[in-house]
């Protein structure tokens, strides 16, 4: 069996999730709308990418579990607001023409309602993935509501399982998931929501669990909750996953700060201007033997989609907010650069 590097064991800090998020820009009300035109129209002027470089990776994976089950892949999307992911599991459709329709100045000014009504047969009209069912998990009422009622997701539950354990109708609907993603909830959610989920499924095949972490929150915690579902989680090496540039030059460097705390050097990476994320892939160990991540994904460089004015702007401030989170960390030599 080939070694897999130990995630579980991996540095932890003293930095909460919490005191890591009071620093980020609060996007919090674009999850909230009624429909995703503000979320597409302010996370698309920071060059929000990250769906776009998950999805090949998510139907690599999706294509590896279908072959071990003869069921349709049922797929949990953790923090999903407006089912991105899930639009592209679903339909043969690629990130920026969801990004480009719901930015159309001729769609801004459409009622809710008009627009759902265009979103239903714009998803009807697309070809659809026989082998995937997707659920959408959000704490946003309205995103989910809106997932589902439009087509991008076939079942949406509104809840937050940080406090709470699925109810019976909701356990139910999580029984049968094969799947579970996230792009970015990490950080808003912990091991918690994860034990919750993995309790509730229960048609006697294990999930495997797809993340996608901003380098700057450990996965160490989840991972060992994973384990004891008897998942073991592997680290894809050799390649980071852009999520988004920065909002402003206080983010950029809170998250140099928190990135650099961990050990990790940002040159790169977030001193460029850009939030990065690490990808997680736990599944039982006899499936890592018989297949490990590094065969099971084909990972493409995402160098293709442009970042121009604002990277280069906060990126010319990253070397210094580099040189000033080191300082803070005595006991590491930093290479002249």
């Amino acid at each position: 069996m080939q070694k897999t590097k130990s995630v579980e064991n991996a540095a932890n800090t003293s930095t909460t999730f919490a005191e890591i998020n009071e620093l980020k820009v609060d996007f919090s009300s674009l999850y909230t709308s009624k429909d995703p035109r503000n979320y597409y129209k302010y996370l698309g002027q920071l060059d929000y990418v990250i769906p776009h470089l998950a999805q090949p990776v998510f139907a690599q994976v999706i294509r590896a579990r279908a072959e071990i089950q003869k069921d349709p892949v049922t797929v949990l999307d953790v923090g999903s607001s407006y089912a991105v992911n899930g639009a592209l599991m679903k339909y043969a459709l690629r990130y920026e023409m969801l990004r480009e329709r719901y930015t159309f100045p001729g769609l801004q000014l459409l009622s809710h309602e008009e627009l759902l009504d265009l979103d239903r047969n714009f998803f009807n009209a697309w070809p659809e993935n026989p082998g995937v069912r997707v659920i959408a998990l959000d704490a946003s009422d309205n995103a989910v509501r809106y997932a589902q009622q439009s087509g991008a997701a076939d079942l949406g539950l509104a809840a937050d399982f940080e406090d709470r354990d699925p109810t019976p109708a909701e356990a139910e609907a999580l029984a049968d998931v094969d799947l579970i993603v996230s792009t970015g909830c990490v950080g808003y959610v912990t091991a918690k929501t994860f034990d919750r989920v993995a309790k509730a499924t229960r048609n006697g095949r294990t999930p495997w669990v797809v993340s996608f972490v901003l380098r700057m929150f450990p996965f160490d915690d989840i991972a060992k909750t994973l384990r004891q579902h008897g998942l073991v989680t592997e680290k894809f090496e050799g390649a980071t996953f852009v999520q988004r540039r920065f909002g402003n030059r206080e983010e950029m460097e809170a998250a140099i700060m928190a990135v650099e705390q961990r050990g990790m050097d940002t040159r790169g990476h977030e001193a460029e201007g850009l939030y990065h994320a690490e990808l997680f892939v736990s599944r039982p160990a006899e499936e890592i033997e018989r297949v490990p991540l590094q065969k099971l994904l084909t990972v493409v460089s995402g160098a293709n989609v442009p970042w121009t004015v604002g990277t280069n702007v906060l990126g010319s401030f990253g070397r210094a907010a580099r040189r000033r989170a080191r300082a803070q960390r005595p006991h590491l030599v930093s290479k002249p650069h």
